[in-house]
């Protein structure tokens, strides 16, 4: 092959590394210049930006207030009970037609409680959470609260009167609203799950004044916390169970505690 072929193939190579290598180089340098754009689309064009002086309209703002009686669709939010817990202007006791009360809706309440409430109320609702204890510690430190952290102990949802006498639609606005220190969670919550966290929270404070009475019929239950039903009789759809109970005898010598029987 002729020396004058492989010069003009080595030329013509370089050539052709030329444009990715300029290419390369002006994406990697900054420059306070507009980039060029070959194909303008939509890069320029005639606008008026925020805050601009607009004389398209009598009152010369470019920003313009949101229409009047305009609602965004899907966001109507009539509902008063639905979306705010409340029925001809009192807190409601009952959940919305749009939710059904079953165990499913409770076990959802109890799964988003626990994501987002036993933080700080803890999983029994006792207000005992580990980012409340961690808080508590640092306003409680002895040189004074660390970075100066404020923190007000979280509500005891179970047992403070304050809390366990509000009815289910308060409980769903508080939650969807927030109060005094708490904030709402009513934009990373739907509505469903919202209701379902209060449904949730009734049944926890419900669970530390329930009496045998509550119990259905043909279950037989302790007359109090030391004593042993006999016998407990469970019947379900599909067959009749009769467990024995369990007599176990614990002995801890580490506490010297007397053997007794579970």
């Amino acid at each position: 092959m002729p020396r004058i072929f492989i010069f003009v193939g080595l030329i013509l190579l370089l050539c052709l590394l030329l444009p990715p290598a300029i290419i390369a180089r002006v994406r990697s340098t900054p420059n306070s210049n507009l980039p060029i754009h070959i194909i303008q689309d939509m890069a320029f064009q005639s606008k008026y930006k925020t805050q601009a002086v607009n004389p398209m309209f009598a009152d010369g703002n470019t920003m313009r207030p949101p229409v009047v009686n305009a609602v965004a669709r899907g966001e109507t939010y009539l509902d008063a009970h639905l979306y705010d817990g409340v029925i001809d202007g009192q807190w409601a006791n009952v959940l919305p037609s749009q939710v059904k009360m079953d165990f499913a809706t409770l076990r959802r309440g109890q799964e988003r409680f626990n994501i987002y409430c036993s933080v700080c109320h803890g999983i029994s609702g006792g207000g005992n959470g580990i980012v409340n204890q961690r808080a508590m510690e640092l306003v409680a430190n002895t040189n004074g609260p660390v970075n100066g952290t404020v923190w007000v102990q979280a509500k005891n949802l179970v047992h403070d009167e304050l809390v366990t006498v509000q009815p289910m639609g308060q409980v769903f606005n508080t939650i969807t609203y927030g109060i005094r220190n708490m904030a709402g969670y009513g934009s990373q919550i739907p509505t469903e799950d919202r209701w379902a966290i209060a449904a949730y929270v009734k049944a926890l404070q419900r669970s530390q004044i329930a009496q045998p009475s509550d119990v259905p019929a043909g279950t037989k239950v302790a007359d109090s916390i030391g004593s042993t039903p006999n016998t407990i009789s469970i019947s379900n759809a599909t067959n009749n169970v009769t467990p024995t109970p369990m007599n176990v005898s614990v002995s801890n010598p580490a506490t010297s505690m007397p053997e007794g029987k579970l």
